[in-house]
C-alpha cells in the first residue's frame, strides 16, 4: 500500500511538472491578458508622447453606416492627414519606415508616398475569441522547433499571445481569428510596367473544423482551417478550383491541396500549392506562401524575434474598400494609388526569417512586421539568395467592426526589379461584401466536392 501511494504521489507530481512545461505561458503572466496587455497580447497602454493611443476596446459594431451590400462606411472620413511623406521629406522621417517602404519611395520618387493619419486602435473580436486566446497563452505549446502545435484544439486562435520568439509570433498570424466561416468574391490584378491589367476574380472560402454542422467527434483534429478558392473570371481559367486542408501540426501531416481543372475536368494533388510554388493566376508575381502575407508551414525558415518598433503602416484603410471606387481608380503604374491609402503609426512586433542550411525557397530572408493589435502581417520585406531586397508588401488594414474581425482591404506585392505588383482583395466594383459565419458542411471540403463547385 505504501508503494502505491509513493507511485500515485510520483505519477501525480510528474504529470503536473508536465502540465508547467507544456503550458506556454505562467498563469501570472497570462493574468495580464485584459489588465496591462490587451486580451490578444498588445500592450495596451500608448506611447511615451501619445501618437499611439491607448487601447481601449476598438471600434464598437455601431461605429459606422453600413450598406445594403456590407460594406462599411469610414468612421474617419473626416480626419485630414498630418503630414504625408515623399521622395523629398524622405530622410525626416526614415527611422519609422521599413527597409521595403524606403525602396519604394527611391524605386518611385514621383509618384510613390504615404499619407499618415491620427493612429486609431481599432482592432476588437469576439468575447469568446479573447477567451480562447487565453487559453492558448496556458496551454498551447510547440513541437518539433516550432513547425506544430500541441495541446491547441481546446482555443484554436491565437495560439501564443504572449510570445517569447519569432515562431511564436508567426502562429499568432496564422492562427488569428478570420470571422469564422467566411465567403468572398475578391478581384486579382498584375499590372504591367505601363499600368495596363487584366482582373481575374475568385470567389474565396475558409471554414473551420469546429464549425462545421456535421462535425464528426475526433474527426479533423489536425485540420486548422479548410480554404476552397474557384476561379470565375476570366473565362479561360473560369471554373477551376482549388482546396486546400490546412493542418496544425505540419510535421505530423503536411498541408494537403488539390486542385480541379475545369478543362481536364480531373482533380488532381496539388503538392506545388506550399513554399514557393506558384500563386494562383498570379502570371508569376507571388508566391503559394504569400497570400495572407504569409500562410502555411514555418519548417524552412529559422525565425529570429528582434522586439517591439514603431513604424507607419497601412491601416484603417475603410477609403481604399469604398465601393464609390472603380478598379481604375486603385490599379496604377509601378504601384496602387496612394492617395486612397491611409497610414498610421503603430508598434509591430519585428521578426527575421532566413532560410534554413540545405533548405530551399526564392526567398532567402523574410523581414516581417506584424500589428501588435491584431497580429495580422502589416510589411513584409523579401530578399533573394544574394541578399538583394526583391519584393515588398504592404497589407492594408481595416476593422470589418460590424462583425469585429480585423482583416485586410488589400494584399499588395511590389517587385522592385521587375516594376510590377500584384494586387491582391479588392471587392469594390463587386456584388457584396464578406460574408461572416455562413453555415460550412465538411462535406463540401472534400476532393470529392470538387467536381460539383467547378461547374461553370
Amino acid at each position: 500500500m505504501k508503494n502505491t501511494n509513493i507511485l500515485q504521489a510520483a505519477a501525480l507530481s510528474l504529470s503536473l511538472l508536465a502540465g508547467s512545461v507544456m503550458a506556454a505561458v505562467s498563469e501570472q503572466e497570462a493574468a495580464q491578458l485584459g489588465v496591462t496587455l490587451t486580451p490578444l497580447g498588445a500592450e495596451m497602454a500608448g506611447n511615451a508622447d501619445g501618437s499611439i493611443p491607448a487601447w481601449t476596446g476598438g471600434l464598437s459594431t455601431t461605429a459606422a453606416a453600413v450598406d445594403s451590400k456590407g460594406f462599411l462606411a469610414d468612421p474617419f472620413a473626416a480626419e485630414q492627414p498630418l503630414f504625408t511623406i515623399t521622395a523629398a521629406n524622405l530622410e525626416q522621417y526614415q527611422s519609422k519606415l521599413s527597409p521595403g517602404q524606403v525602396a519604394l519611395f527611391k524605386r518611385y520618387p514621383e509618384s510613390y508616398k504615404i499619407p499618415v493619419y491620427p493612429s486609431h486602435r481599432t482592432a476588437a473580436v469576439p468575447d469568446a475569441i479573447y477567451a480562447a486566446a487565453k487559453t492558448s497563452a496556458l496551454k498551447t505549446s510547440a513541437v518539433d522547433g516550432g513547425n506544430g502545435l500541441r495541446n491547441f484544439n481546446d482555443s484554436r486562435y491565437y495560439a501564443f499571445p504572449i510570445p517569447k520568439d519569432g515562431i511564436e509570433v508567426v502562429w499568432n498570424h496564422i492562427t488569428r481569428y478570420h470571422g469564422g466561416n467566411t465567403r468572398r468574391t475578391v478581384a486579382q490584378a498584375t499590372p504591367q510596367v505601363n499600368g495596363s491589367y487584366s482582373l481575374v476574380r475568385f470567389e474565396d472560402e475558409v471554414a473551420y473544423p469546429a464549425e462545421m454542422s456535421d462535425r464528426e467527434p475526433g474527426k479533423g483534429e489536425n485540420v486548422l482551417l479548410y480554404f476552397k478558392q474557384r476561379v470565375t473570371a476570366p473565362s479561360r481559367l473560369a471554373g477551376n478550383v482549388l482546396l486546400v486542408h490546412e493542418t496544425i501540426d505540419q510535421v505530423k501531416e503536411p498541408r494537403l491541396a488539390w486542385i480541379y481543372n475545369a478543362g481536364q475536368r480531373r482533380v488532381r494533388r496539388a503538392p506545388q500549392v506550399a513554399y514557393d510554388g506558384p500563386g494562383t493566376a498570379a502570371d508569376g508575381m507571388r508566391t503559394a506562401d504569400n497570400f495572407d502575407m504569409f500562410s502555411g508551414a514555418p519548417d524552412r525558415y529559422d525565425w529570429q524575434l528582434i522586439g517591439k518598433k514603431e513604424l507607419y503602416i497601412p491601416y484603417n484603410s475603410f477609403k481604399l474598400d469604398s465601393p464609390n471606387l472603380k478598379y481604375d481608380d486603385i490599379i496604377r503604374a509601378g504601384h496602387i494609388n496612394q492617395d486612397h491609402t491611409r497610414y498610421e503609426l503603430h508598434r509591430v512586433w519585428e521578426v527575421v526569417a532566413t532560410l534554413k542550411k540545405g533548405e530551399r525557397h526564392i526567398y532567402a530572408k523574410r523581414h516581417m512586421y506584424f500589428d501588435e493589435d491584431t497580429w495580422q502581417l502589416s510589411l513584409v520585406d523579401h530578399y533573394d539568395g544574394r541578399g538583394q531586397l526583391w519584393r515588398v508588401a504592404e497589407g492594408h488594414a481595416q476593422q470589418y467592426f460590424n462583425h469585429k474581425v480585423p482583416g485586410y482591404t488589400l494584399e499588395a506585392l511590389y517587385d522592385l526589379v521587375a516594376g510590377r505588383y500584384l494586387a491582391l482583395g479588392m471587392k469594390n466594383e463587386e456584388r457584396s461584401a464578406y460574408n461572416f459565419g455562413f453555415k460550412a458542411s465538411s462535406v463540401d471540403y472534400t476532393p470529392a466536392a470538387l467536381r460539383n463547385t467547378g461547374v461553370r
